[in-house]
């Protein structure tokens, strides 16, 4: 893979185009507010900014990193045939309540799916913090490295997916498909917990603290994973 199409440029986004750009992956980055509002952000990660449309269209894979309310804005034609990477969660104080979510007939990589029939949705990223995801990046081979679980439908896009992460400096732990993906969502033991180092919290870390985490390697996703339990999300209060 030669480029990596970014669309939003939040914490996760701007962690991701940062691995990517140190992994000699040229990057196009583009958020909701245009190219011009990106350039010194751009200029400091170096990669290029650009607009929704332009990012799915130079990415050979596509990061979609926006809150959960907007993926109806995502661009559909230029993503045709592409794999699509969903770091998206459900929060329903921000994006309101979504009923087929509530009553978990369905799962937020779903939603993309189907706004994107034609592409290859990868659901990723989605279940740590973007200072851990920076911090906790090994190269290949590294005793300590650390691994994202990861589910698609389409089994060719979740191994280009895995090599992706594998670039990136980290392990994948492949679940199959979407519908297992509920898994790994908000509320559940592989989410953001495994990788956040002892005596520091989400709340520290969301709050601007830095944190060196914690390995968490495969086998230990794979567990977590195999064991997931997540609280009925119609009682989700934040």
């Amino acid at each position: 893979m030669t480029t990596l199409g970014i669309i939003g440029s939040g914490n996760i986004g701007t962690v991701v185009a940062k691995l990517a750009v140190a992994a000699g992956i040229d990057v196009v980055l583009a958020n909701s507010r245009g190219p011009e509002s990106l350039r010194e952000k751009a200029a400091e990660l170096g990669v290029r900014a650009g607009t929704a449309v332009e990012a799915a269209e130079a990415g050979d894979v596509v990061v979609v990193t926006i809150p959960l309310g907007r993926y109806a804005e995502v661009p559909v034609e230029p993503l045709v045939g592409k794999v699509v990477i969903d770091t998206m969660n459900y929060y329903p104080s921000r994006e309101g309540r979504i009923e087929e979510l509530d009553n978990e007939t369905s799962n937020v990589a779903d939603l993309l799916q189907r706004h994107l029939p034609e592409s290859r949705t990868v659901k990723v990223f989605n279940n740590i913090a973007a200072i851990n995801l920076l911090n906790l990046a090994r190269p290949s081979g590294a005793e300590d490295r650390s691994a994202l679980p990861l589910a698609g439908n389409d089994a060719d896009a979740r191994k280009t997916v895995a090599e992706l992460l594998d670039q990136l400096g980290w392990d994948a732990v492949d679940i199959g498909p979407l519908s297992e993906s509920w898994r790994i969502e908000t509320e559940t033991a592989v989410y953001v917990d495994p990788y956040v180092s002892e005596g520091s919290s989400l709340e520290r870390i969301m709050g601007g603290y830095d944190d060196p985490g914690k390995t968490a390697p495969a086998a230990d996703i794979e567990k977590l994973v195999a064991t997931a339990y997540r609280p009925p999300v119609k009682d989700r209060q934040f």
